[in-house]
């Protein structure tokens, strides 16, 4: 059975490390000059895909992450493909100064990392938990 002080807790320690992988990312986003939600982006934009997908990936609205992208295209980062299954449909696409982005963005990322305390095993067990509790 499950204490309702273990829940409390648990939600208390879950928002902790959240706040402490957002901090991360806003001071990775500074050091590179882009926005926290440029970074976002960067590091789930691993193979093309719809704004609908990313927004999902980024747990944001799909207006929210067309605004980011607007300004990553803007800046020569990504690039809106046709779909090749459903013309009405994009495909986001990082170009070549995008993919270069996106290793700075994911070396800085894993540098000083809320979770380097644990240790490898440690960090995948986190992750397995995590996947379960959040249904991915």
């Amino acid at each position: 059975m499950k204490s309702s002080g273990g829940d409390v807790e648990l939600c208390g320690l879950v928002a902790r490390l959240n706040q402490r992988l957002d901090s991360h990312v806003r001071r990775v986003a500074d050091r590179l000059g882009i926005t926290s939600s440029q970074t976002i982006a960067l590091r789930e934009l691993s193979e093309a895909m719809t704004l609908t997908e990313l927004a999902e990936r980024m747990s944001c609205e799909a207006s929210n992450a067309g605004y980011v992208i607007d300004r990553m295209a803007e800046q020569g980062l990504v690039t809106r493909e046709p779909h090749p299954g459903d013309r009405r449909r994009k495909l986001l696409e990082l170009t070549a100064a995008g993919q270069r982005c996106r290793r700075n963005v994911l070396t800085a990322l894993a540098q000083q990392a809320p979770v380097d305390t644990l240790d490898a095993a440690e960090q995948d067990a986190l992750k397995t938990l995590l996947r379960k509790a959040t249904g991915g």
